[in-house]
């Protein structure tokens, strides 16, 4: 018996992302056999729909706001810091208007002909550009955490968040509050994930059922975008600034990324990946240790670039889906979102179909285009997870260049050279 025990004991969980492909399989099986009956089934994917939402507004004010806080090195080396954030924030910016654009020219949703209840009349009034910005500011904080006001949950987060940091040792109570709320939080997203499976094959026998298996070539679109999209923002955007800031050969680091960037893409992991990343940055690319050992684990705290493309992509998949019209207010909020949301989503369980949700209830998007997108997830985070690593190389590259501390001879490939010269 106790042998029995142990053995049962060793077996390795199946992870979630098996679990929901495995649903989704299922669901398209179900879908198929029970047709229009699937309908009768879909209320299980609405209670995960539904607990996806609960989640939103204290997951991401209180990330944001642990995120902000938890930045303590930015007075000890506060350009270093604010150098940092500044690129993060651009490159995330980039990354999901490069998802944005690819998704607008090659249309991977559209001819699904979806719906939803309460979809039709989505996404068609939105405010003017101007006025999306003046309301970024909440006139009632309080106001906009009931009402779920995403853009000034997110502005009234980083403002306390910066407050907090500036206050010092006053600030140790509440900070220790919302870091206790954000664990709590993680757990409970934690466990709404488990029962992600269920509900991703609920909603997708729904959806196979009503519109048939037309729905799987689309699929395969979005994921060739996605990784697409993912090439040409280490190819464009990082080596672009590698060359034309740090004044580099990009060659030289494109060579240095391949093994952490090869980590990141099989254990879908930033923090996972960061001793490989912090390995790399020294002894291929030359970044000094004082550099890559503040920029790197920031950057898997903050950098959601690959994250942020998947988003933009995604997004616009879901409206084309579903027949909705998005206007340039709705691109910008896109954008905005997914870039300020990107400091507060480190460490988050299930962190990309969160951000998601996060995305298409900011622009009025169904939820329903959650289960779409959930059985192609893992497939979508191996990519995005290797360019996040990838851009957090490139910055501590030009973090360390820019601050005289590049060993040139290291970043050129001469390995005869003392890889750690800047130990400082």
């Amino acid at each position: 018996m106790s042998q029995t025990y142990i053995a049962a004991a060793g077996k390795k969980e199946m992870p979630l992302w098996q679990k929901i492909l495995i649903g989704m399989v299922l669901g398209v099986i179900a879908g198929a056999i029970l047709g229009p009956n699937a309908e009768y089934i879909k209320p299980i994917g609405t209670l995960f729909i539904n607990a996806i939402k609960m989640l939103i507004v204290p997951l991401v004010f209180c990330s944001l706001v642990v995120g902000v806080t938890s930045i303590q090195d930015t007075r000890k080396m506060g350009r270093i810091g604010l150098k940092s954030v500044v690129i993060y924030l651009l490159t995330t910016a980039a990354a999901i208007t490069i998802g944005l654009f690819l998704a607008t020219v090659f249309t991977p949703g559209a001819g699904l002909n979806m719906s939803v209840e309460g979809a039709a009349g989505l996404g068609k009034e939105a405010p003017p550009i101007v006025q999306t910005l003046l309301n970024i500011i909440p006139k009632n904080p309080i106001n906009a955490l009931a009402s779920g006001n995403i853009l000034q949950i997110i502005f009234f987060a980083l403002g306390l968040g910066i407050s907090l940091a500036l206050i010092g040792e006053k600030a140790k109570p509440a900070v220790a509050v919302f870091e206790s709320l954000a664990e709590a939080m993680y757990q409970l997203t934690a466990l709404v994930m488990k029962f992600a499976p269920y509900g991703v094959f609920a909603l997708i026998a729904w959806v196979a059922g009503k519109y048939g298996l037309d729905i799987l070539l689309p699929l395969l679109t979005l994921i060739m975008l996605v990784y697409v999209g993912c090439i040409l923002h280490v190819l464009v955007i990082y080596s672009g600034i590698i060359s034309i800031v740090g004044r580099l050969n990009p060659v030289n680091y494109l060579r240095g990324l391949v093994n952490p960037a090869a980590i990141a893409f099989t254990t879908t992991s930033s923090s996972g990946t960061l001793p490989a990343t912090i390995k790399a940055s020294r002894e291929e690319l030359g970044v000094s240790k004082s550099i890559s050992s503040f920029v790197l684990p920031l950057g898997a705290t903050i950098n959601m670039d690959g994250t942020a493309l998947y988003q933009g992509v995604c997004a616009l998949f879901v409206a084309q889906a579903f027949g909705i019209d998005l206007s340039m207010s709705d691109y910008l909020l896109i954008i905005m979102t997914s870039t300020l949301a990107s400091i507060g989503t480190a460490g988050v369980p299930g962190a990309g179909l969160i951000m998601l949700s996060l995305v298409l209830t900011t622009v009025g998007l169904p939820l329903e285009g959650l289960a779409i997108v959930a059985g192609i997830d893992r497939i979508l985070d191996m990519a995005r997870t290797s360019v996040n690593v990838c851009g957090d190389l490139m910055v501590s590259v030009i973090i360390s260049k820019t601050e005289g501390e590049l060993d040139t001879d290291v970043y050129a490939g001469d390995t005869n050279k003392e890889s750690y010269q800047y130990e400082r």
